[in-house]
């Protein structure tokens, strides 16, 4: 077809890399496809004479005729010269973009070996399970390779068969025009082989649905998000391909009391009036028992008090977390007579001065109306 020169038609160097003349073949190719150029003969002659350069330079043995003698070193060496272009341009449309597409090469044998899917299994876990760690057992429903017929899928005492289709390529080529179509084998599914006399117990499937009972070790200071990985417990592989992988997925249940944030805790504890303005001691719950907090007189509701080291140690090494105590002034209820007149004459006794929040609140408020009305 083309008298050019094949360096020429591709832009590359007589001295260029195979990758070098890939490159420029895909970009050429891509440049004159007939998709993105309908009804251009030209832009047709073209993709075919960059095809042909390209089945030259890429074939070592060619490419060196082709160095050696030019135009007549190839033409009677299988390249398509003049006698036209002939369809070959699948195999090395295929070469070229299959890393794209996902596609093969000509006449590639796509194995049928298969790695197993990868399984997911969500955990709850009590805060004391996450932050000391525990040894727990799960049930996991799956897919096992099929122990009558070692996962072959066939009858013990027989074996799957060739495809006849496709000669246990698992693909199949049909001619479009002067494209070459690679498909999967309508026949044997892309497999390869046909089980004409199937195992009765998986029905020619290889793998059979299972629950399996496994145990499980979590590590201490573990929380919601984590995961575990059990390798080769998640589904059997196809055809003797390997399992895939158990992913174990920690969620971190609500505590009644405590409340975590990383490797810190927090809490509420509830404090008496009396407690909170003349000071006292309370017993402050932990996740390893309770300890004494000392309370200050005058200690407001809201106040944060830090007990280091009553947190959590991180799962993946560092500094064991704070226990943060709140401490929340409690209001007094169901009170008596006598109760009510001992607040009374309470009330009575006290001057903003005992009360600074509340009176440089109410001087804020009437400094407020004072400016805006």
């Amino acid at each position: 077809m083309s008298q050019r020169d094949y360096y020429e038609v591709l832009g590359v160097a007589r001295d260029a890399s195979d990758r070098d003349i890939k490159k420029a073949f895909r970009r050429m190719a891509m440049k004159y496809h007939p998709d993105r150029n309908p009804d251009d003969a030209a832009a047709e002659e073209s993709f075919k004479e960059v095809n042909e350069a390209y089945e030259v330079l890429s074939d070592a043995q060619k490419k060196a005729a082709y160095d050696q003698y030019g135009h007549a070193g190839v033409h009677g060496q299988g390249g398509h010269g003049q006698g036209g272009f002939d369809g070959g341009f699948g195999d090395i449309f295929g070469d070229v973009f299959g890393d794209i597409f996902g596609g093969g090469g000509g006449g590639r044998r796509r194995s049928s070996v298969q790695r197993g899917a990868d399984l997911r299994y969500n955990l709850d876990l009590s805060l004391e399970e996450a932050v000391r760690g525990v040894e727990t057992t799960i049930k996991v429903p799956t897919l096992v390779a099929c122990e009558t017929c070692d996962g072959s899928g066939a009858k013990p005492g027989t074996q799957p068969k060739t495809c006849g289709t496709c000669g246990g390529v698992g693909q199949v080529r049909m001619q479009q025009g002067f494209f070459s179509v690679q498909q999967t084998c309508p026949t044997c599914r892309g497999e390869g082989k046909i089980v004409s006399d199937p195992c009765t117990d998986c029905r020619g499937q290889g793998r059979k649905e299972k629950t399996k009972t496994l145990s499980v070790k979590i590590p201490p200071g573990v929380d919601t998000g984590d995961r575990i990985r059990l390798s080769g417990e998640g589904e059997a592989g196809v055809n003797g391909g390997p399992a895939g992988d158990l992913y174990v997925q920690v969620n971190v249940l609500d505590h009644p009391i405590f409340e975590r944030d990383g490797k810190h805790l927090y809490c509420e504890v509830p404090i008496s009036f009396v407690d909170a303005a003349l000071g006292g001691e309370l017993e402050v719950p932990t996740l390893d028992g309770r300890v004494k907090l000392k309370v200050p007189a005058e200690t407001q509701t809201g106040k944060l008090f830090r007990l280091r080291g009553k947190g959590i140690a991180p799962v993946r090494g560092g500094s064991t977390g704070d226990l943060l105590v709140k401490v929340v002034v409690e209001t007094p209820v169901k009170l008596n007579k006598r109760q009510k007149e001992l607040l009374r004459e309470f009330e009575d006794e006290m001057n903003h001065k005992h009360s600074p929040k509340k009176s440089g609140f109410f001087d804020s408020v009437k400094k407020f109306f004072e400016e805006n009305i």
